[in-house]
């Protein structure tokens, strides 16, 4: 049970890091070429939807198999 429990447990945060670390490598491509602004100057709703979009969708196709 324990061990069930602990792999589990492994797993997720496995899960957690693979999606922080893709939410960074879009952030970090898209501010680069400029396509976004840094996310400190959110000014409207409308920039955060983009932003948040934008994440989503790259997060998306950075799991997907070539």
């Amino acid at each position: 049970m324990k061990s069930q429990a602990s792999e589990n447990n492994q797993l997720l945060f496995r899960e957690d890091i693979s999606e922080y670390v893709a939410q960074l490598q879009l952030h970090m491509a898209l501010q680069a070429r400029n396509l976004i602004p840094p996310l400190t100057e959110v000014c409207d709703s409308r920039q955060q939807l983009l932003q948040e979009t934008q994440a989503q969708i790259e997060k998306l196709v950075s799991r997907q198999g070539i």
